[in-house]
């Protein structure tokens, strides 16, 4: 079975994307910081689909694993097929706030180790003229929030840019732009999301089957839902000036 590496892959989005995958009957390597849930979630995908679930315990804040996990991306011995880069978090951080260490975690675990994440395995699927990338920014990368929105805005142009640089290849490259997403995701973040309206939510497991259908078929940008896919239209083509206004309204909503 051709086998996937899912950074993250035990909670959120990167369950779903797990689950997906492994419904299409492809072997997994799950990789987060949490060795019970690894375990745990390595067992009930295992039990439910019958796949071979690897598991690779790693804090992509540390340059050593991050290098174990570009290590196992390159084997030419186990080959990767499919890259989920996946793993992040919320960031309820302003530019303006004197927390070093927590801008430079956010920097390394979404910026750097999807960049050395992404090469290792463009490299890799490369040699074998195929394989699938998909990084995980979101609509935040097309407005001006916070310290979330210039990280997101990096993994969009970065997946922009390997994909040129892997065209006609055999190798693509995708970045999925969620919305608001059911997930753990904000409650970790302390983020306030009682003003959010209940139709503008989507199921995880819904953002995944999009994300990699759109994979399926080549497209760079993958945009879930028609909802999103019109706030992102919106945002791409609105004034600056507008966007940035909304962008003031809305992190005022979550103070």
């Amino acid at each position: 079975m051709p086998t996937a590496l899912v950074t993250g892959g035990t909670s959120g989005i990167g369950a779903a994307f797990a689950r997906a995958l492994a419904e299409r009957g492809h072997d997994l390597v799950l990789v987060a910081r949490n060795t019970d849930r690894l375990d745990a979630s390595a067992a009930e995908l295992t039990e439910r689909y019958g796949v071979a679930v690897e598991t690779l315990s790693a804090d992509l804040a540390l340059a050593a694993d991050v290098q174990r996990v570009a290590d196992r991306l390159e084997s030419a011995e186990r080959p990767i097929e499919v890259l989920i880069n996946n793993a992040g978090y919320g960031l309820h951080v302003k530019l303006l706030d004197d927390r070093p260490d927590e801008h430079r975690r956010a920097i390394d675990v979404m910026c750097l180790a999807v960049l050395l994440l992404g090469g290792a395995a463009g490299r890799a699927m490369k040699a074998r003229d195929h394989g699938l990338i998909i990084n995980v920014a979101s609509l935040a990368a097309y407005i001006s929030q916070g310290a979330y929105s210039p990280i997101k805005a990096y993994v969009l142009a970065y997946s922009e840019g390997l994909a040129n640089e892997l065209h006609g290849t055999g190798v693509t490259v995708t970045a999925l732009n969620p919305g608001w997403v059911k997930t753990e995701f904000h409650q970790r973040a302390g983020i306030t999301t009682s003003s959010i309206p209940d139709f503008i939510w989507v199921e995880a497991d819904r953002v995944a089957r999009e994300a990699l259908a759109d994979a399926d078929k080549g497209r760079v940008i993958s945009v879930p839902t028609k909802r999103w896919k019109l706030q992102k239209l919106m945002a791409r083509h609105a004034p600056r000036g507008a966007v940035r206004w909304v962008s003031r309204m809305l992190s005022s909503s979550r103070q």
